[in-house]
């Protein structure tokens, strides 16, 4: 097993994808709860693609984006990816994302706080971005104590549209 295929929080296990969890996953990314500060949500075929990236990530780097399970059950994920086109670049973000019966555990802020120490090890900053309407993950991003750095709008959203505007946060 590589260093980071498997990391142990107090309550969570951050590990790996596999095959079984890309039903679970797509389950999470068509929810328009989950996805509502996101411009769409996920088509299967979208979703597959996601967890493709994130192997070839982890298949590239030694770490990714990594399932977080609650009592052996997919609850989201948690990570670490490489971005372009952000207004700090090439940067790496932690970021997450939950089914909504796991939110307000606390798990978004366990599972990313190990995600940022291994982003730590392999680079001097990391950062997080969120569209400015996602005040629960910004407040995420501030209990990790990252800091609010700038308000930009994001290169991937498309123009005008109601998300476009996000915040960057970057450990200080």
């Amino acid at each position: 097993m590589a260093p980071y295929d498997e990391i142990r929080t107090a309550r969570l296990l951050l590990r790996r994808w596999r095959p079984e969890d890309r039903e679970p996953f797509a389950a999470l990314g068509a929810s328009p709860a989950v996805m509502r500060h996101f411009p769409s949500t996920l088509t299967r075929e979208q979703s597959d693609a996601f967890v493709d990236r994130i192997e070839a990530h982890f298949a590239e780097h030694g770490y990714g984006l990594w399932v977080v399970e609650v009592d052996g059950e997919l609850a989201g994920f948690t990570g670490l990816m490489w971005q372009q086109g952000l207004p700090v670049d090439p940067a790496l973000e932690v970021g997450w994302r939950f089914a909504e019966r796991f939110w307000n555990h606390g798990y978004a802020t366990e599972a990313a706080r190990a995600a940022l120490e291994v982003g730590l090890e392999v680079t001097p900053q990391v950062i997080s971005v969120t569209a400015v309407t996602n005040e629960r993950s910004w407040r995420v991003m501030e209990r990790l104590g990252l800091e609010r750095v700038q308000e930009f709008d994001h290169p991937r959203v498309e123009k005008g549209h109601p998300l476009e505007r996000h915040y960057l946060y970057a450990t200080p």
